[in-house]
């Protein structure tokens, strides 16, 4: 049985490290949850990523054994907004960030085959999993690099992206910061960790009379 793996054939997971690329991308459906706070802090977000991965694997082994169709479990992504947008840039009050994370899914999952997947990944996902949702994602163009390193030292490569990059293309920045953790977090040293950083925009000049 062929097995698909999106992160091959997306654009969105093609980032380069040291460039900002724009690219547009077609909705996209994922597995999503909310929460609120610092993500160093466990609990609700802890208790968001187990729920995440164990329905994200219950689904995928319901897809093949039911649908014999394969594929390979996506990684782990977020959304990130937060009141002050410099807290991305200049700051590092994580403790009022907001943050929905997701994990793509292909696109012949349906609402039947996720709710299966669900029930079934209730005893070992924990209070998480009642939250979790499967909805379409449409950010339209966006700019993207991958960044290496730890979490924390993003600062620098978003303020650019922010204040030099956007900008000076005409663009302005639209949805909510958007981050691809291409590493495990729990198992990486922080100076190895590979995160893909992304911006949705739009062009200013669509937005101006």
């Amino acid at each position: 049985m062929p097995k698909l793996d999106l992160k091959s054939s997306l654009p969105c997971y093609q980032a380069r490290a040291g460039v900002f690329d724009i690219i547009d991308l077609p909705p996209l459906t994922y597995l999503m949850i909310d929460g609120h706070g610092d993500p160093n802090a466990g609990g609700p977000f802890s208790e968001a990523v187990t729920a995440l991965f164990s329905v994200g694997y219950k689904l995928k082994f319901t897809s093949k054994n039911e649908l014999g169709r394969d594929y390979t479990v996506m990684p782990l992504e977020g959304l990130w907004t937060s009141p002050d947008p410099s807290a991305f840039t200049t700051a590092l009050d994580k403790a009022a960030w907001d943050w929905t994370l997701l994990m793509l899914v292909p696109d012949w999952i349906d609402a039947e085959l996720f709710s299966s997947a669900r029930a079934a990944a209730r005893a070992k996902g924990g209070p998480g999993v009642e939250q979790l949702r499967m909805e379409p994602l449409a950010e339209g163009r966006c700019v993207q690099t991958l960044h290496r390193g730890p979490f924390d030292d993003e600062a620098e490569t978003l303020h650019r992206l922010h204040t030099q990059f956007i900008p000076e293309h005409g663009l302005t920045m639209t949805g909510a910061h958007h981050e691809v953790y291409l590493s495990d977090f729990t198992r990486t040293a922080p100076a190895k960790l590979r995160t893909i950083l992304r911006q949705p925009v739009t062009s200013a000049s669509v937005d101006e009379p």
